[in-house]
């Protein structure tokens, strides 16, 4: 399970809808041990497709890793991006450019209803899904 703080789980939401049209994306900072995101550090999706695809700046991804863990002291706990017309699940694409085994991978769904938060886990073959909580109140 992956949960958000109230603050970091609204900052994730502001950011998605800050993008429409496009993806959007950026790293979960907290605590991996226990799954919980505390922050969320905005990336920018430079991806020639941005309202189908992302693709993290990769110096501005290594800065926003260095930031969490060096200047702020927590773990990358993960990513997450959004999918502004939907879907609600990895892409064969996010699954073709998952990189970090045993992290957690958020997607942010705009569909017509309200947003909806998914994780899973990359294994480094393949996508497990993860239940999300914000705050102790359990989400999804």
């Amino acid at each position: 399970m992956v949960e958000f703080t109230e603050q970091a789980y609204d900052d994730m939401l502001e950011h998605a809808h800050d993008g429409v049209p496009h993806e959007i994306c950026g790293v979960l900072a907290g605590d991996r041990d226990t799954g919980v995101v505390e922050d969320v550090v905005r990336v920018e999706n430079v991806s020639d497709t941005p309202r189908t695809n992302y693709m993290m700046e990769p110096e501005k991804q290594l800065e926003a890793v260095d930031e969490v863990e060096e200047e702020r002291g927590l773990d990358v706990v993960g990513f997450y991006h959004s999918h502004p017309e939907g879907p609600e699940h990895p892409s064969e694409t996010d699954e073709a450019r998952a990189t970090w085994p045993d992290h957690t991978y958020v997607i942010v769904s705009l569909g017509p209803e309200e947003p909806w938060v998914g994780a899973w886990t990359w294994t480094g073959h393949e996508f497990l899904k993860q239940d999300v909580d914000v705050g102790g109140r359990g989400e999804n």
